[in-house]
């Protein structure tokens, strides 16, 4: 006689086996796909990461440092300084600065304007020229150089008002990376007639 207990037994724990392979294949299946995903997280955290630290260690490191500052009365003796005239240079350590690039905040009792590079084609524009003999008129890119960037300051919508004794202004040079750099401009309370030009 054949004994069917034994037979049906060996079966079982062929089916026990097999079942337990197929868990453990997909544990293993489940188990890489997460490490996949775990992997592919990590690296796009790892990425930004990099990006903000480089933008962040930029807008530190990048600053615009005013080294001289005048008004200028272009239009003769009539106490309305019409010209805002900015020496600049880059602080040490900053990366080349684009003066293409940059745009100039200008705030007064009256009003805040956002200027932008000389490009010929509006009136909310500043313009650059080179400060010294080797130097870029649109790029800072060693600590030597100097640019005179110069803020129009005609009135109308697009331009800030004409400066006159006891102004006060706020200009504000934000470069490519971001970084800023205030600057106030400070008139004095009297100005001689004669006198088209005065430090701010």
């Amino acid at each position: 006689m054949i004994n069917t207990e034994h037979s049906n037994s060996e079966n079982d724990r062929g089916q026990v086996g097999i079942g337990t392979l197929i868990v453990f294949i997909a544990m293993v299946l489940v188990a890489a796909i997460a490490a996949g995903v775990l992997i592919n997280t990590a690296g796009s955290l790892q990425s930004q990461a990099s990006d903000t630290g480089t933008e962040t260690q930029q807008a530190v490191a990048n600053q615009i440092e005013v080294v001289h500052a005048y008004a200028e009365d272009d239009e003769g003796t009539d106490g309305e300084f019409e010209e805002l005239n900015l020496i600049v240079k880059k602080s040490a350590g900053s990366d080349v600065i684009d003066m293409e690039s940059i745009t100039v905040q200008y705030t007064d009792s009256d009003d805040s304007l956002t200027l932008e590079h000389d490009s010929g084609e509006g009136d909310s524009e500043f313009s650059t020229e080179e400060g010294t003999d080797d130097s870029d008129a649109t790029a800072l890119t060693e600590t030597s150089d100097r640019i005179e960037l110069t803020v129009p300051l005609e009135g109308g919508s697009d331009q800030p008002e004409a400066l006159t004794p006891g102004d006060s202004a706020t200009v504000e040079l934000v470069d490519q990376s971001g970084a800023q750099f205030s600057y106030g401009v400070t008139m004095p309370q009297t100005v001689d007639d004669e006198q088209d030009v005065v430090e701010v």
